[in-house]
């Protein structure tokens, strides 16, 4: 009967009988069910070994990693623990866990083999000839040989011999890797040959994975130990120099002791740069004799590039790695180097510069006693601290500038608050600045010096003893040779490191000023720092030291600096004395032109303030603004005379030729007189034995080089006037010229002001009587013709509208059915055609010079050659007529658009006709009487549309030059007598007006 799981065979259970007879139905159904439980039991006994072999495999790796908690970081544990439960649970009597490193393999776990086979295994070796673990390195999944001994066989191995010496027959190795990367290998070996089973490798593999894990977790705690000690330190460092701002020394220290702690170094040395030298700061791990044999200047690395440790430094190598001081390449150098090895103990060592940018700010240095070099990681850690180092140094660097520019703007502020607490004063000014100068620069005393072209004289000093101080003050001469003398040449400075020996080198003279600053003041060294000002030496500032001791280039700097404060103090108190003086200028100018403006053309007042000024600003007692007419010259101002001779001065006088007006009239821009006493002039020596005066001034005023009188400033004293006091009473007397001119214009002014309103008074005259001529022309525009009323403004009267006979030419015009329109328009369509009618005719009357008598409606009269005779008044009249023919056809056009059939005709006549004013006062009017005005108004009539009828004689006077046609004879009504008509024709090309048959309508 078959013992069967889901189609696959596990089995079968057998029964025989000795006899025959055959099994029943009922006796098979019944094998069947135990067969059935058979297979039950069989599963259940494979799921339980399953189940076994899972909890076993569990609780190993449970093991495993219990043992990889409780070993944070160290694997050797975790490795046996591994290596034991990977063995036990694949009946394994012996094998390793081997790391690969490099190139070669290193057990660091082994199970089962003999002490030497254990040893040899710890041991780094290579793989030998054909060895199946170059599988591994190929990246294959495992290497397995089921048979050492027939592998060895065939591919002869060292360490597969001593494997079968030791009774392996069977050996499977299996790879530790992570990602791609072989990490090492677990290696089983058994006593029987054969192959592993699949379950033992896979079970094998996991273990390998466990110890990747392992060996992953214990390489990152490994390295977040590291970070976290480096951050440690660094933190540690940052305090430090948190806490010990601009002082580098503990910093230096810290560094040192962390960065040898954490690089493994026995010892380490830090350098600075100071000139041309290295300079130890801070040494650890190093005998006391080595320290002191450091600090000696003459043992102290120069900064030369070379092929020494330091020197590659210099040179600009990134890092200097040697791995032994002791090769022969070293023996023979310098007694630094050996002195390195032999009382620093160095063998291995390691340099890295600190450089900030390109600047090489010294080296970091770290050495070990036993030759073994730095790691990767060691180096990097190193350049971390270097660049904490270089940091550190940066910020003492500047913090210490910081500090030094605080005190800097600190001194240069309360020297400001001083210049501006004392405007115009420079004693405290100078005071301050040396102050702070000497402060700051370590000087112990000195002086501020100020030069006036051909003097030094102290104007400040400090801590100068009192014999030598009043020496300074009392002023002295630049000697050659003496110590300001190179100032006077455009040096930039003046620095005597030893005075002392400076003496013995100078001459005579300069040498005993130098010697009283030894003897007296005890200066052993000097630094003079000029004062400028557009190249012009102004004084100096000097610091004194009472030891050899040289300033340092920063030092000098900020003297320079406090110089420059100094120039500018003694620039804006000369700015502002100018200003004041000016503004004293100003406000005397003001005053001045305020009594001008107060006085105008009363000089007296005026010459009184301009002379007050005058010689207020310009430090004069007496004197006077006198008037010169070009043979006397009389004062008009006087100040500070005695009467008598203020009297004699104000009747005025004729100079003497010894007078200084005569140098003044022979051009010369002023005169002064040093002493009045020595003068030949009369009144010059009565001033001199009346008023005591010794020193005068003669100021001309002058216009257009003509004089017109003096400015006399004078002085009870020998003192001559300095160019800006002449300059300042030039200015006054431009000023006395201007207030004469002014003066003199004002008079004029008035003259011509008179004259002028003179004719104003005519002219408005004028104004108004045209303004009434023209009014009247207004008024008489209404009623008359424009001729008409222009003709009678311009003869004054109005005989012209009295009647009187004239020869006229007559024009009448009218509209031809016009009175059918009227009956048959609105009221309002016959004004509105009016108003085009009349617009459009009306200016042709002005236009052709013509007499507008009467419009009424539709007609229209005009006539010519009255009350202005003109030439030619028959043209004239054609010619107006013929305008009118044109602009009413125009309007006729457009009013037949509307249905309105009108027409136009005209009518002129020419003779003699009583012309004159008709009407009554409130209203009047100018015409003309006779028959010819008739016939005009005939022929008119007798038009037909387009026509204008001319008369005979109207005819005869313009045939020449118009074109008329002769229409015979016409028997008019209202006239006994036939009349010879003409008719001007219309030209071809007018297409506004057609002959309507019938005549003219009446209107």
């Amino acid at each position: 009967m078959a013992l069967r799981k889901e189609e696959t065979l596990l089995g079968f259970i057998s029964m025989y009988r000795q006899e025959v007879r055959p099994f029943s139905d009922k006796q098979i159904a019944l094998l069947q069910n135990f067969a059935a439980q058979a297979v039950i039991a069989m599963e259940n006994a494979r799921l339980l070994t399953e189940t076994r072999e899972a909890l076993e495999q569990q609780t190993a790796t449970a093991e495993v990693l219990q043992v990889i908690n409780s070993s944070p970081g160290d694997l050797a544990p975790v490795f046996d623990a591994i290596l034991e439960n990977a063995h036990h649970l694949c009946d394994i009597e012996s094998g390793a866990l081997l790391l690969h490193e490099g190139e070669k393999f290193r057990a660091v776990a082994t199970r089962g083999y003999p002490e030497e086979v254990d040893q040899s295994l710890r041991q780094p070796y290579a793989l030998g000839p054909n060895s199946p673990v170059q599988a591994l390195l190929n990246g294959e999944p495992l290497a397995e040989i089921p048979d050492v001994i027939a592998h060895q066989a065939e591919a002869p191995n060292p360490r597969a011999e001593a494997a079968i010496a030791h009774g392996m027959r069977s050996v499977v190795f299996v790879p530790l890797r992570r990602d791609s990367l072989l990490l090492g290998m677990i290696s089983a070996a058994r006593k029987e040959a054969g192959p592993f089973l699949a379950k033992e490798i896979g079970l094998l593999q996991n273990f390998a994975a466990q110890a990747v894990i392992a060996m992953e977790n214990a390489r990152l705690l490994t390295e977040t130990r590291e970070a976290l000690e480096q951050q440690t330190a660094t933190a540690e460092v940052l305090q430090v120099i948190n806490s010990s701002p601009g002082d580098l020394a503990p910093v230096f220290d810290a560094m040192l002791e962390r960065a040898t702690r954490l690089c493994e170094a026995s010892s380490g040395l830090m350098w600075t740069t100071v000139g041309e030298r290295f300079q130890a700061v801070a040494t650890r791990g190093m005998s006391t004799e080595f320290v002191e044999f450091l600090r000696d200047p003459d043992n102290q690395p120069r900064m030369v590039a070379s092929n020494l440790p330091i020197g590659r430094v210099v040179r600009g190598e990134p890092l200097v790695h040697v791995l032994n001081l002791m090769a022969d390449e070293f023996t023979h150098e310098p007694p630094a180097l050996r002195k390195l090895v032999e009382l620093g103990g160095f063998r291995t060592i390691l340099a890295l510069p600190l450089r900030n940018d390109s600047a090489l700010l010294g080296a970091f240095v770290v050495g070990r006693r036993e030759v073994r070099p730095f790691t990767a990681k060691q180096i990097a850690l190193l350049q971390n601290f270097a660049a904490q180092a270089v940091i550190a140094m940066e910020n003492a660097r500047l913090l210490t500038e910081t500090r030094e520019a605080l005190e800097q703007q600190t001194a240069t502020a309360e020297v400001l608050q001083v210049i501006n607490s004392s405007p115009g004063d420079l004693a405290p000014v100078f005071d301050a600045i040396l102050d702070k100068a000497h402060t700051l620069c370590g000087a112990e005393h000195g002086a501020l010096t100020t030069f006036d072209g051909e003097m030094f004289r102290a104007a400040a000093t400090r801590g100068l003893p009192e014999p030598f101080a009043e020496l300074l003050r009392g002023g002295f001469r630049p000697l050659p040779g003496s110590a300001p003398e190179p100032l006077l040449r455009g040096e930039r400075c003046v620095h005597i490191v030893d005075m002392a020996a400076l003496v013995a080198e100078s001459t005579p003279a300069a040498a005993r000023l130098l010697q009283l600053s030894v003897d007296l003041a005890g200066t052993r060294t000097l630094l003079l720092v000029p004062l400028r000002k557009d190249g012009a030496l102004l004084g100096y500032i000097a610091g004194y030291r009472q030891e050899v001791r040289p300033f340092s280039d920063k030092q000098i700097e900020l003297l320079q600096n406090f110089a420059a404060q100094a120039v500018i103090a003694m620039q804006n108190a000369r700015l502002m004395n100018e200003t004041r003086e000016a503004l004293e200028q100003q406000t005397a100018t003001a005053e001045v032109l305020g009594v001008i403006n107060s006085s105008p053309g009363g000089l007296a007042p005026v010459f009184d303030a301009i002379l007050e000024k005058a010689h207020a600003l310009c430090g004069a007692e007496i004197g006077s603004l006198t008037i010169y007419d070009g043979e006397e010259n009389r004062a008009v101002a006087t100040r500070g005379l005695v009467p008598s001779l203020a009297d004699r001065l104000r009747q005025g006088f004729r100079p003497d030729p010894a007078h200084p007006i005569r140098k003044l009239l022979s051009g010369a821009r002023v005169v002064q007189v040093p002493d009045v006493g020595e003068s030949a002039d009369p009144i010059a020596r009565a001033s001199f034995e009346q008023g005591g005066i010794r020193t005068s001034l003669y100021v001309p005023l002058r216009k257009d080089d003509r004089l017109l009188g003096l400015i006399v400033a004078s002085r009870q004293e020998v003192r001559l006037f300095s160019d800006k006091e002449i300059t300042l009473l030039e200015n006054f007397a431009a000023q006395a010229v201007i207030a004469m001119e002014n003066a003199r214009l004002l008079g004029e002014l008035r003259q011509r002001t008179d004259e002028v309103a003179e004719l104003n008074r005519g002219l408005e005259a004028r104004v108004a009587e045209q303004v009434d001529e023209l009014a009247r022309v207004g008024r008489l525009k209404r009623f008359l013709a424009p001729q008409l009323a222009e003709l009678i403004v311009s003869h004054r009267d109005e005989k012209i509208l009295e009647s009187h006979r004239r020869e006229i030419v007559v024009v009448f015009c009218d509209l031809r059915g016009y009175t059918a329109f009227t009956e048959t328009a609105e009221p309002e369509e016959v004004l509105d055609f009016l108003r085009e009618y009349h617009g459009a005719l009306g200016p042709l009357v002005s236009q052709f010079e013509g007499t507008l008598d009467q419009f009424s409606g539709d007609r229209i009269m005009v006539f010519f050659n009255d009350p202005v005779p003109i030439p030619d008044p028959a043209e004239r009249a054609v010619r107006m007529a013929i305008a009118m023919r044109e602009a009413a056809g125009a309007l006729i056009a457009d009013w037949r658009r509307r249905d309105r059939e009108l027409g136009f005709g005209a009518g002129i006549a020419q003779g003699y006709a009583t012309l004159g004013q008709i009407g009554f006062a409130e209203r009047s009017g100018y015409t003309a009487i006779g028959t010819v005005c008739n016939l005009a108004a005939r022929l008119c009539a007798e038009a037909k549309n387009g026509q204008i009828l001319i008369a005979g004689r109207v005819a005869a006077a313009v045939e020449k030059v118009i074109a008329v046609e002769d229409l015979g004879s016409l028997t008019l009504k209202g006239l006994a007598q036939p009349v010879s008509a003409f008719n001007v024709p219309l030209a071809t090309t007018s297409p506004t007006l057609r002959v309507i048959e019938g005549g003219p309508q009446s209107v």
